[in-house]
């Protein structure tokens, strides 16, 4: 299905990915990130969590956006995005990336997907919930 011929009810294709605890202290680095819960299982265990380092926001938010991206041919194309945290994602959970079209607008940017997405834990819980706008389609 060409993203013109979208209809409301159509999922966007799912991305699944390990999360990768390198990439994590990468990112604590980057974003200069000093909670401990992201990187020092010693930490973790002082406030007796599980021994696995959280995954930071932002790096679970990217997973949504990169689904949404690829699906509409660019990050320039999603406009608007909005996520609620509901659960951690912890280093080398399996997540899945998941969304679904639940309204259809012409704007003057162009065709506009409103979708329902989700970041979910296989085999868990839903760690991200919330909606976003893609452009999927030019102005006439």
């Amino acid at each position: 299905m060409t993203l013109a011929q979208v209809q409301v009810g159509a999922e966007i294709p799912a991305l699944e990915l390990t999360v990768d605890p390198e990439r994590m202290k990468v990112m604590a680095a980057l974003l200069a990130d000093p909670n401990p819960i992201h990187f020092d299982r010693r930490a973790l265990a002082a406030l007796g969590m599980d021994e696995r380092p959280v995954n930071q926001g932002p790096l679970n938010m990217g997973y949504l956006q990169t689904m949404l991206a690829r699906w509409a041919g660019g990050r320039d194309r999603v406009v608007d995005f909005r996520v609620r945290f509901q659960g951690n994602v912890l280093a080398g959970d399996l997540v899945r990336a998941r969304g679904v079209v639940t309204a259809l607008q012409d704007t003057e940017r162009g065709r506009v997907a409103t979708c329902d997405i989700t970041l979910e834990v296989v085999g868990g819980s839903v760690a991200l919930s919330g909606t976003a706008d893609v452009l999927i389609g030019e102005a006439a």
